[in-house]
């Protein structure tokens, strides 16, 4: 486990999501988040500049059997609003190493990530796009 994911798992972080405020005060509470978002809670929606709109569809073509609708998770693989998934944490090179190579299972009891085929360098770029606007209107930033 790393420093960093000790810190947000180990302290009370406060992370708003689906339109809520919650508290993860241990090193699971971030899964127990993510079954609360599989059980179909809210994310909110910005209003979408045309690239991160562009986004949403190509999410919803090639990431959202495993990250679930509007990225909230489901039970094959993590929610993407998540404060976990913040620029700080996992800035945007690891979303197109992930897309590119696959990723190793670390922050969550999901397993490995598999390299996804298909999806250009520029489309990685909307996906993230559209992830990026709907965390910050989660109050993920």
């Amino acid at each position: 486990m790393t420093r960093k994911f000790q810190i947000y798992a180990g302290l009370a972080a406060l992370a708003v999501a689906g339109g809520g405020l919650y508290i993860l005060s241990d090193r699971h509470a971030g899964h127990e988040m993510a079954k609360r978002l599989t059980d179909g809670a809210p994310v909110i929606l910005p209003q979408l500049t045309a690239n991160a709109a562009e986004g949403q569809g190509l999410f919803a073509e090639n990431c959202a059997v495993c990250h679930g609708k509007n990225a909230v998770g489901t039970e094959q693989g993590p929610p993407l609003i998540h404060i976990i998934y913040e620029t700080g944490h996992h800035g945007d090179p690891s979303f197109y190493r992930a897309v590119a190579q696959g990723v190793r299972g670390h922050h969550w009891r999901f397993g490995d990530m598999p390299a996804i085929d298909g999806v250009s360098e520029a489309e990685v770029g909307k996906i993230i796009a559209y992830i990026r606007e709907t965390q910050r209107a989660n109050g993920i930033n």
